[in-house]
């Protein structure tokens, strides 16, 4: 038990230093979940279904699958804790490095020059999403602009909490889009 534990654990750190998250690391989970002899590729084949339908990040959902099916809840633990490590690894060396060089001149100047890139990449989403959530049969449409605004509103000016707002905007959109 303990070495399969083991080996849930390094099979999935591998797998969080070698991919980049979502779909990239489906081919990865599938080598190292069949070629253990865990799972069938049939076996993946469902948990990759049901980690996609399931909130959260998918190789979280196909970790605690795959753990769980190979060691029960201990596997599903240390299954977790292997696809987090990379995680938590990073962050942890970018604390420290961010923590040792605060105060550096160079620094200061390498935020000053990411800050605008940041705001940049945020703008282009917005735009992004505003043509996606605005845009119906390549006309603004009015009513979905309404819906934002009231939004916007509700969040800003009366603070509603934002399950609120979303509910709130699905009922109106079911009124106006049907």
């Amino acid at each position: 038990m303990i070495l399969t534990l083991l080996k849930l654990f390094w099979s999935f750190v591998k797998i969080g230093f070698t991919s980049f998250g979502g779909l990239s690391m489906i081919p990865l989970i599938s080598h190292e979940v069949v070629s253990n002899g865990w799972m069938s590729l049939s076996e993946v084949s469902d948990i990759v279904a049901i980690a996609e339908m399931t909130p959260g990040p998918l190789g979280l959902n196909c970790a605690t699958f795959a753990g769980i099916h190979a060691a029960g809840i201990p596997g599903a633990v240390a299954a977790n804790l292997g696809v987090l490590t990379p995680t938590f690894t990073l962050t942890a060396l970018a604390a420290v490095f961010f923590q040792r060089f605060q105060n550096s001149h160079r620094m200061n100047q390498v935020l000053t020059g990411v800050r605008p890139v940041c705001v940049g990449l945020l703008l282009g989403v917005i735009a992004s999403f505003c043509q996606t959530n605005y845009v119906v049969d390549s006309a603004v449409s009015p009513p979905a602009i309404l819906i934002g605004l009231i939004d916007l509103l509700l969040l800003l000016k009366w603070k509603l909490s934002v399950p609120k707002v979303i509910l709130l905007s699905a009922a109106l959109g079911l009124i106006f889009f049907r």
